[in-house]
């Protein structure tokens, strides 16, 4: 029996994660928004293309959550999208209300899921489905590292003049300006970046990595990135309904990891078919420690701005 993916919200980056689920040969896919017409013309365009891509799976554009019933995995990435001038945190409110409401409804279908909370701001409203939902912290997480680290590691391939694959880099903390992009565990074919860039062009780098989100909004003007979160929203699925143990940076509920409790916050974890079914603890430094800090001292403000 092929896997249930539901996705919640037919925007760009729902749509887009659509796509890259049905490429991936994932499954039956579940395009799911409330406004009419608008997931069932895109679902109707997607399945489409299945005779030019030879994917096996379906795609349905749906109002309804009873069509989402016995999914395997739920995104939601139902939410409104930040403007120029807008920072993830100018969302929180209204955005509270819509991932609170979507969650609800998905696990009343779907009580078994496995769910990735794309919506920003992403630490807070993975704690806010989490409350919603009940579901164990193993089977909810927020997509916010997979995104981070790839443009992380885009920006360091692009400097040294290597294969973006070749480039392994970990974003840790809020997804956010104070998220912590490790800079002595990066690496370019296991060669430390500090021994190929200097100082100052890594903390361009870093910066970069940080500011990447308004970088594209700035562009953009009416929106904000959707491409590449629609495809780490996938990645992060796709860990769980292969069971390959992948290891990746998502917004975890932590207990005692890093020093830090009850709080989501970008780690590196290990996903399966279990989930969470890891978390890879490691020593920080002092620097790095006082980084992730600032996170939690953030994502703390957050959370109890959303009432849960």
């Amino acid at each position: 029996m092929k896997k249930k993916i539901t996705i919640i919200g037919a925007g760009n980056v729902g749509a887009t994660a659509a796509h890259w689920a049905l490429v991936r040969k994932l499954g039956n896919v579940v395009l799911l928004d409330v406004m009419e017409g608008i997931p069932q013309g895109k679902a109707l365009d997607l399945w489409q293309s299945g005779p030019l891509d030879s994917f096996p799976g379906t795609i349905t554009g749906s109002n309804d959550y009873a069509d989402s019933a016995g999914s395997d995995v739920v995104i939601i990435s139902a939410g409104l999208a930040r403007k120029p001038g807008m920072s993830r945190d100018d969302l929180l409110a209204k955005n509270v209300a819509i991932v609170k409401s979507c969650a609800e409804q998905a696990v009343k279908h779907s009580p078994d899921c496995f769910m990735i909370v794309v919506t920003n701001p992403i630490d807070a409203m993975v704690h806010t489905a989490f409350k919603a939902t009940g579901l164990d912290k193993s089977r909810i997480i927020g997509m916010a590292g997979v995104l981070d680290s790839a443009r992380y590691r885009t920006f360091i391939a692009d400097a040294v003049g290597v294969a973006p694959s070749d480039v392994n880099a970990l974003v840790m903390g809020i997804h956010g300006d104070l998220m912590l992009p490790l800079v002595r565990l990066a690496n370019v074919g296991g060669v430390p970046i500090a021994d190929l860039l200097s100082e100052e062009r890594i903390a361009e780098i870093v910066h970069r990595t940080q500011t990447g989100g308004i970088e594209i909004v700035n562009h953009l003007k009416t929106g904000s990135a959707f491409y590449t979160p629609g495809l780490a929203a996938v990645e992060m699925a796709e860990a769980v309904l292969t069971d390959s143990k992948r290891v990746m940076p998502c917004a975890t509920y932590l207990e005692g990891e890093f020093g830090i409790s009850g709080y989501f916050l970008g780690v590196p974890i290990v996903l399966g078919e279990n989930g969470v079914e890891r978390i890879l603890e490691f020593e920080l430094t002092e620097e790095e420690k006082t980084a992730l800090a600032g996170s939690v001292k953030a994502v703390s403000k957050q959370m109890e701005a959303t009432g849960m």
